[in-house]
């Protein structure tokens, strides 16, 4: 990426950033909830910030996500400091905390990030709630890491095979579109699936998606049936 470019790429990061920001609403100091285990399927993620060593950061935070608990059915972030309801914001969402901001963002499977950005440009994930979805899944990691690297390599190959078959079909139809085929001309997949196979194809990349958010793994084009 040339020079220019990258000033683009950074003043349109900061807009989007900005932007975010001032989306945010704040709180009106109700108490966070305990994490429930029947919450999970309901799409309620929750994480935690603890202070910093140095005292920078003085207060806990958490990070408390509602996906499809906006008005109309959007996914919302609700921050919380100390144990108490300090802002809200559609996502993506930017919180202003001491010594930095805390990035939230998410696709269609799940949470694709949740860190802490400090000031000075450091990046650390915040900790899940050892009861939601990603906190049982670092469970996992943690007690039986062999078992966690088969189950993320299945993932990423569901995923591959998934973009590998699908696309070419997708493409297809998508050549023959007047101006597209004029200019480009018409594109015929060598690839014809039955029907049954799609769909199974698409639940397995659509587990495999759900199952790379728990662990806050995001590709663009791997998942790209994400936000």
């Amino acid at each position: 990426m040339d020079i220019g470019r990258r000033v683009e790429a950074i003043v349109l990061a900061g807009w989007r950033r900005n932007r975010a920001i001032r989306r945010v609403k704040q709180g009106d100091g109700h108490p966070l909830q305990r994490f429930r285990w029947w919450q999970v399927p309901l799409g309620r993620a929750l994480f935690h910030l603890r202070p910093s060593s140095d005292g920078r950061r003085p207060g806990t935070y958490a990070v408390d996500v509602r996906r499809w608990g906006g008005q109309s059915g959007e996914s919302t972030a609700h921050l919380y400091l100390d144990g108490r309801h300090h802002a809200q914001s559609r996502i993506p969402a930017v919180f202003a905390v001491e010594g930095g901001v805390i990035e939230v963002a998410a696709s269609s499977f799940g949470i694709r990030r949740c860190h802490y950005v400090s000031a000075t440009g450091e990046e650390h994930q915040l900790v899940p709630d050892p009861k939601s979805g990603e906190g049982r899944r670092a469970r996992l990691e943690r007690d039986h890491p062999a078992v966690s690297r088969m189950i993320a390599a299945v993932s990423v190959v569901m995923l591959v095979i998934g973009v590998g078959l699908n696309l070419p079909q997708i493409i297809g139809p998508i050549s023959r579109v007047p101006p597209i085929a004029e200019n480009l001309g018409t594109f015929t997949s060598p690839i014809h699936l039955p029907l049954w196979l799609n769909l199974a194809l698409g639940l397995a990349a659509a587990l495999a998606s759900t199952e790379r958010a728990l662990r806050l793994r995001y590709h663009w084009l791997l998942d790209a049936g994400g936000n």
